[in-house]
């Protein structure tokens, strides 16, 4: 008898005498288990304030097989939240929108980290774009300092300095440094 095949698709009909019929088998196998036995000094408030602090703060904690199922019939209950997790979840809420707030903060420091980044790229990108036009010019384009520039500016692989092979070429050159700019 305690054991009964339940229909789930007759409960979902919603007719009140299957509705009935289950609710005292219910009854029944959960006196089964109890013993028959109905706690009279259960205050459902007190202990519903109490399940939210125990959990928040100590964690799981073992009970009773009755308030074991206390706590599944609670949760499976029509609407879905018993008033234990509406109160938990008022605290956890909460503590998102903390949560929420510094995160939205932070990237907002990203953003302007990111933009005062984007700026400075842009100004030396610009300076090295002026230095390339100046080295296009015609009448500087021969000119060995010129071509250690554009050599550094084009140099494929950013692992590599370039600089010494710039050096080479302006120093390579004739006339470039004279003994009499060596002295001065």
């Amino acid at each position: 008898m305690l054991l009964q095949n339940i229909e789930v698709n007759k409960l979902v009909k919603g007719r009140p005498l299957d509705n009935l019929e289950f609710l005292q088998w219910l009854k029944r196998y959960c006196d089964s288990v109890n013993g028959g036995i109905m706690n009279e000094n259960y205050n459902p408030v007190e202990r519903r304030s109490k399940g939210c602090k125990e959990r928040s703060h100590k964690g799981p904690n073992k009970s009773s097989k009755s308030l074991q199922a206390n706590r599944l019939s609670s949760a499976n209950s029509a609407d879905g939240a018993s008033p234990i997790g509406k109160v938990c979840n008022a605290v956890n809420e909460e503590h998102y929108m903390e949560q929420i707030q510094q995160l939205s903060e932070k990237i907002a420091d990203l953003k302007v980290s990111v933009d005062n980044t984007e700026k400075e790229r842009d100004f030396y990108f610009s300076k090295l774009r002026d230095i390339e036009i100046l080295c296009q010019r015609p009448e500087l384009e021969h000119l060995p300092m010129t071509k250690g520039i554009r050599k550094i500016l084009y140099a494929a692989d950013a692992k590599d300095s370039s600089l010494p092979e710039a050096n080479e070429i302006i120093t390579r050159s004739p006339g470039m440094f004279s003994v009499s700019d060596e002295a001065e």
